[in-house]
């Protein structure tokens, strides 16, 4: 019994080790029906406006909605009820008591966490393409065309999630929305500073007439530098991290087996604890 016990911690400090070191999905799939279900049969209370930019900034995955987002939360708390009422039944002491309570919690706020790693992916994705697609812009505005037909040729020629919201905006321009309103939607679902930041140089641009291939150059340059200083910046943050979850996580599952393997080793050979 204290074997499976030790054997058990091992394998779930484990998971969860190589869970921190393994990097999120960067592609979702269709929401499932039953969250479309649980959202219509589900309160008639709107969802708070900070969801709905968040699920922006995530990329909408499998195209989630506010709603969607609410009753997974709803579903995930009420499983994460049932998982931690079966398991402090079994737990002993206060910590049986503290699972009850943190399970329902824990699965309330996955949701949000998975929307956050999604949005931090989305966020590298569109600061590493962003330096390339600007040049290919400043191309292909120095060539003749308007910012919004540009904008369309680049993100048809691309892909990403860059591509796809130039594409958005492109459109929007061409069924009759106002340039800057795009650009300030697009900005909402990209809340990068270097995405703002261009956002808000196309529409000064514009706006006093001036070239739009010498503010595309100059954004381009800025989000090289702020791209080499991101990356320098992980690159100092990984190691401590990769540490840390090795020294508090992967190391003690190994160290958690080996005490069941001698556990086991005891019991089999009639010794006592």
């Amino acid at each position: 019994m204290i074997a499976a016990a030790l054997s058990f911690a091992a394998g779930c400090l484990a998971a969860l080790g190589l869970g921190t070191l393994v990097p999120p999905a960067r592609k979702g799939r269709a929401a499932p029906r039953l969250l479309g279900v649980l959202a219509r049969s589900g309160t008639r209370h709107r969802p708070p406006l900070d969801l709905e930019r968040r699920i922006a900034a995530a990329g909408r995955p499998g195209g989630l909605g506010a709603r969607e987002v609410m009753a997974a939360k709803l579903a995930a708390a009420v499983a994460g009820a049932l998982v931690g009422t079966l398991m402090g039944t079994l737990a002993p002491g206060r910590l049986g008591a503290l699972l009850i309570v943190a399970a329902p919690v824990g699965g309330f706020l996955a949701p949000d966490l998975w929307l956050a790693r999604r949005a931090a992916e989305r966020a590298r994705v569109v600061r590493r393409e962003l330096p390339a697609m600007l040049d290919l812009l400043r191309v292909t505005v120095d060539a003749g065309a308007s910012l919004p037909a540009a904008l369309a040729e680049v993100g048809a020629r691309a892909g990403g999630p860059l591509a796809t919201e130039w594409s958005a905006v492109a459109r929007e321009v061409s069924l009759g929305v106002p340039a800057a309103e795009a650009l300030e939607a697009m900005a909402c679902r990209l809340p990068q500073p270097e995405v703002q930041a261009l956002c808000a140089a196309l529409d000064r641009a514009r706006r006093h007439g001036a070239p739009l291939g010498r503010a595309l150059s100059a954004q381009a340059r800025d989000a090289r530098v702020a791209l080499r200083r991101r990356v320098q910046e992980d690159a100092a943050k990984a190691g401590p991290k990769i540490q840390l979850v090795v020294a508090l996580l992967l190391v003690p599952s190994v160290l958690l087996m080996v005490a069941a393997a001698l556990v086991s080793a005891l019991l089999d050979s009639g010794g006592g604890l």
